[in-house]
């Protein structure tokens, strides 16, 4: 059990996301959500917390050396112009998510860790996006 801690510890150093449990994601960023609004997924690095609701994305960014200053970026579905997710290779193991968001030139890019089905994240991201 240590060994697998120590892997996911790793993993957020390296700027990996992890997967966690959407009810401890509700538990810790409930004031963030609108009355009836939903966590379907989330996942978390070392510090930051990506938040997949029934109604947006939410990027959660801690900022400074203590992580007391927080950046919330409430992502409406609408507003993703469109997507990709780059699974891990044989000498990459980190699967990608690319988003690029309506006016926006660059994408926001997410790394996560080969214990996340990113299958999963694309999956998610088709159901709301596609709306």
């Amino acid at each position: 059990m240590q060994g697998s801690a120590s892997v996911g510890l790793f993993d957020g150093m390296m700027g990996n996301a992890s997967q966690i449990d959407p009810r401890a994601a509700a538990q810790e960023y409930g004031r963030l959500l609108a009355r009836g609004e939903e966590i379907h997924s989330a996942y978390r690095l070392i510090r930051d917390s990506l938040l997949f609701t029934d109604r947006r994305l939410i990027l959660v960014d801690k900022q400074g050396m203590t992580g007391k200053k927080v950046e919330y970026h409430s992502i409406p579905y609408r507003s993703i112009s469109h997507f990709a997710v780059e699974t891990a290779g044989t000498f990459d193991l980190d699967a990608e998510l690319k988003l690029w968001l309506s006016g926006a030139y660059e994408p926001i890019v997410k790394q996560f860790g080969k214990g996340v089905d990113v299958y999963e994240v694309q999956a998610v991201l088709s159901a709301y996006v596609a709306r």
